[in-house]
């Protein structure tokens, strides 16, 4: 059984390694008759990309897209969309040289005992970052038919970077900041801090993880399949997938547990004809549905694992002890490149419920 395919109706199937000739998806169910934005989608890969500051990897990708085949006349035809990045800023010198030295925090052995030792170690192969490229070319067509049909929008920012914390931001403010600031932080103080941070860590050979809170607004009630196919559980294997995440919350997640019931729960009340909450605790999820609130989740990012500074570690070949320092390109902080691809998981989750449920209809008239 593969591991590389998400979703029911709108399937992603991810293929492609750091190093290998391409990154790419293919996304199965997409709705014939649609006009895809194509510059919007080069410029959620352009948010995602490498080298765009000096937080950031130096390796030089442009990451720009060729589609295969599932688009005719600009439109979408109902057969599988096919699209590649070609990997150019390849140099797979130093993986040569630490082959059998697995990297601590890194899916360096568990792949070697998985596979068999068949599975390509340069640039952490199919367990890079680089895969979500894909992620985020199918996140971007999610996103408008999101968009075109509901009126959704998802929108991600960066809430921690260490332990510096930004403060409770409106919608507003992330949409008008969040691309002002190279760690994608809506609190523009807070954002100043965090570049600090991470640039110590970067100076000190070492790197440092954080938090991404993720919003999807005007998202209709009803999504959701219990009790397995949970839209939490669903939004979390999708965020799970993406490299280094180690955590999920929902709504007010683990302060939960500092709540009373009384706290808790969400009370109703009618505004404008519909049912709403007061507050939003459960994260807009309720029994693994929706309910039309704001859907909220925030996730935890780890400290990358590629660090100057020397760690522990065992030869594969000799079974002996052994001492690693990576050097190469690698992030300090991989926080701010994953915040489209926060985005994007949450969209094609979305959209695949929503094909589901039949809310959005599977042939467009889009012309």
């Amino acid at each position: 059984m593969s591991g590389n395919v998400l979703g029911r109706v709108f399937r992603v199937i991810s293929f492609g390694e750091s190093h290998g000739k391409c990154v790419g998806v293919v996304i199965d169910g997409c709705p014939a008759g649609l006009r895809l934005d194509f510059k919007e989608i080069q410029r959620e890969l352009n948010r995602r990309r490498p080298n765009q500051s000096g937080l950031t990897s130096s390796r030089n990708e442009e990451d720009r897209f060729e589609i295969l085949s599932g688009i005719f006349n600009g439109f979408t035809t109902g057969a599988p969309i096919c699209i590649v990045v070609w990997n150019k800023d390849v140099d797979s010198s130093k993986y040569e040289m630490m082959r059998f030295l697995p990297r601590p925090g890194h899916a360096d052995l568990t792949a070697n005992i998985k596979f068999g030792g068949f599975s390509d170690y340069r640039g952490g192969g199919r367990f890079s970052g680089r895969i979500t490229v894909g992620f985020v070319i199918a996140g971007s067509i999610a996103k408008q038919i999101l968009r075109k049909f509901l009126g959704i929008e998802v929108v991600a920012h960066t809430v921690q970077i260490g332990k510096v914390k930004a403060r409770k931001v409106s919608f507003d403010e992330i949409k008008e900041n969040v691309e002002k600031n190279s760690v994608r932080c809506a609190d523009l103080e807070a954002a100043k801090k965090m570049e600090e941070i991470i640039l110590e860590a970067k100076r000190q050979g070492d790197s440092v993880g954080g938090i991404i809170e993720c919003i999807a607004f005007n998202v209709p009630p009803g999504l959701g399949e219990p009790v397995f196919d949970t839209l939490e559980g669903d939004l979390s294997k999708a965020l799970f997938a993406i490299p280094a995440v180690k955590g999920v919350e929902f709504g007010a997640g683990f302060k939960l547990t500092e709540m009373r019931g009384s706290q808790s729960n969400d009370e109703y009340l009618v505004k404008d004809g519909k049912i709403v909450t007061r507050t939003n605790n459960c994260g807009g999820i309720l029994g693994g549905i929706s309910n039309g609130m704001p859907i909220v989740c925030r996730v935890v990012i780890k400290p990358t694992s590629s660090i100057r500074k020397p760690q522990k570690t065992v030869n594969l070949k000799t079974m002996e002890a052994a001492t690693l320092t990576v050097d190469g390109r690698h992030d300090p902080c991989i926080v701010p490149r994953a915040v489209p691809v926060v985005e994007s998981m949450v969209a094609i989750v979305l959209v695949d419920h929503c094909l589901l449920s039949n809310i959005i209809p599977r042939v467009i008239k889009d012309g």
